[in-house]
């Protein structure tokens, strides 16, 4: 089995994002997911009993980000954390967390292991987020939500998020379960959530919201656009917290953090014939890209990108990628949709192909997806329930 690079973090999925939303559901009396234990998910952590709660998914605040510049986040940084600092398990990217938040299982359990995956039986890249012309979302992702354990359970699930997620074939997939709120701003989400808290006796609402990832991708997490958009989430938080009906808990948690990543450093199989040659789709995202290989190409592709990439990346096959624990325990129909090749990105690069992009997504100055604590590590912080 091939080393680890020394800034790589060792998974665990005990201590992942797959944890929290069965913490959360157990803390209002709802067993969620008792399958879980065999997968080694057993949480590290409990939270207190309320009798309602929200859970909040700040988009892209990565932990070591908001501890470097936690001078923008005066509520978050009064919180105190339930756990040990938590990873958001891997590959770092947004359809693979919200799968795993979701459903409280490891991507090789949920299958939704990456941005883009091949659909096997289709010979084509799925892109999880917009699911253009995707399978049955039911289907790919079979598993019982925590979301629709919490329902039966008793609990009044509102969902809350912009118009667009509401019946999309990510949201089908990753968090189907109770009702669906849209609202576009972070204050009106704010009041829809107390809104829905004080509709029904015992609660749970699950706020999501994008901006700190989407100014992190234009800007780059080290920019000042980044400090400002955390002051303003950070402020709506704290509004948030002071409104909570009694009884209610408040967890604050992210799905990912980031990396700047400059043009210099990317590598583009559109101009590079070598990196290019015997890869049939490039699946996963730019920080771990996972080649599908053309057949019988795939030892060739590994050595070619091993010595072309050289420090910049972990290049491994598909099999000690799994033997590596990183997609946790994999199903077999989900161990297709992984690349022959995943590879994991060092330092600030990134591998992508620029003629199946969109100029937009070509000029963002910030990705994630790698193995990096700035990717990995993700907050948790909880405020306990007020009698």
């Amino acid at each position: 089995m091939v080393a680890l690079p020394s800034e790589f973090i060792e998974l665990a999925y005990a201590g992942s994002l797959a944890t929290v939303l069965p913490a959360v559901a157990q803390s209002l009396g709802v067993s969620a997911h008792p399958g879980a234990a065999p997968l080694g998910l057993d949480p590290l952590f409990e939270l207190p009993p309320a009798r309602s709660a929200v859970l909040v998914l700040v988009d892209g605040l990565g932990a070591e980000q908001l501890r470097r510049r936690s001078g923008h986040a005066q509520f978050l940084r009064s919180l105190q954390s339930p756990a040990p600092q938590l990873t958001c398990g891997f590959p770092a990217t947004t359809a693979t967390s919200l799968a795993s938040l979701g459903t409280g299982l490891p991507p090789g359990a949920h299958g939704m292991v990456g941005w883009q995956v091949l659909m096997p039986e289709h010979d084509r890249l799925l892109n999880h987020l917009s699911w253009d012309e995707g399978p049955d979302p039911e289907q790919w992702q079979p598993h019982r939500t925590v979301f629709e354990q919490l329902e039966a359970g008793g609990v009044a699930v509102t969902r809350i998020g912009p118009g667009y997620f509401d019946g999309s074939g990510m949201t089908r997939a990753a968090q189907r379960g109770g009702s669906f709120a849209a609202a576009r701003t972070l204050p009106e989400r704010v009041d829809t959530a107390i809104a829905a808290l004080t509709a029904a006796p015992r609660s749970f609402v699950y706020l999501y919201w994008g901006e700190v990832d989407k100014i992190g991708h234009t800007f780059g997490p080290d920019s000042w656009q980044w400090g400002e958009e955390v002051e303003r989430t950070d402020a709506a938080l704290a509004d948030l917290a002071m409104r909570l009906p009694p009884g209610t808990s408040l967890t604050v948690t992210a799905d990912h953090g980031m990396v700047e990543a400059p043009e210099m450093l990317r590598h583009d199989l559109a101009w590079d014939e070598d990196l290019a040659r015997g890869i049939r789709h490039l699946g996963g995202d730019p920080r771990v890209p996972q080649p599908h290989c053309e057949p019988g190409a795939a030892a060739e592709v590994l050595e070619t990108w091993t010595e072309l990439l050289g420090e910049q990346a972990l290049v491994v096959s598909r099999a000690e990628a799994i033997d590596h624990g990183w997609f946790g325990p994999v199903e077999g129909a989900v161990t297709p949709r992984i690349g022959d090749l995943v590879v994991a990105m060092r330092g600030h690069a990134t591998v992508l192909d620029s003629r199946a992009q969109r100029p937009e997504f070509l000029a963002l100055k910030g990705h994630h997806g790698s193995l990096t604590r700035d990717e990995m590590a993700i907050p948790l912080l909880h405020l306990p329930a007020v009698p």
